[in-house]
């Protein structure tokens, strides 16, 4: 029988990932309404991380329920589970050294406090992109608001079904009152500190 050296029976840990990567890993959980900006900011947000030369993954509500949440649903339960996937997700990826940016509405502070005690409080970084349902409607990009006005979406967050705005996130954005640029540079400000090596 081959006897493993003692050493090579240890995982690795997330240190040798981030000392390989050359980063610290941080999960950057953006919520707010539909049409708040959230998926724009997330999309400026990795391209610019790139550039300066981090390994990031970006996680939406898309990506996630074309994959890995593909057989969930729009029912107050189906969602719960859709964050819990994503958050679980999340946290491999933090376990590995990658900058994980999620882009989900997640509506409640029951769900975020579900999010955060996943992932761990020192690798959650919540961004709230606080756009008023008013500018949102107005946006109204996937014609959803409209959809749920006419009463063809059910439980829809904002118009029948509530969002709880957060109490006490790490970082709050309103795209409303600032240009992308300078939301993405008050985001940028508040996490290169953090992931920087």
């Amino acid at each position: 029988m081959n006897h493993i050296h003692p050493i090579f029976d240890k995982i690795l840990q997330r240190e040798d990932k981030e000392a390989q990567l050359k980063q610290h890993s941080i999960v950057i959980w953006m919520v707010g309404l539909s049409g708040s900006g959230k998926s724009t900011l997330a999309k400026a947000l990795e391209r610019d991380l790139h550039d300066r030369g981090f390994l990031t993954t970006l996680l939406d509500g898309d990506n996630l329920r074309t994959g890995i949440n593909n057989n969930l649903g729009f029912t107050e339960a189906d969602r719960t589970e859709n964050i819990r996937r994503a958050a679980e997700t999340s946290k491999l990826f933090a376990a590995c050294g990658i900058i994980t940016i999620c882009s989900l509405i997640s509506p409640t502070e029951e769900i975020r406090s579900m999010s955060k005690n996943i992932i761990g409080a020192n690798d959650y970084f919540e961004l709230f992109v606080n756009t008023p349902i008013e500018v949102c409607e107005q946006r109204d990009v996937k014609g959803l608001y409209k959809k749920a006005r006419a009463g063809e979406i059910k439980n829809f967050t904002g118009i029948d079904s509530p969002f709880e705005h957060p109490k006490a996130p790490s970082l709050e954005v309103r795209t409303d009152l600032h240009s992308l640029e300078d939301c993405l540079q008050q985001i940028l400000t508040a996490i290169l500190p953090k992931i920087t090596y």
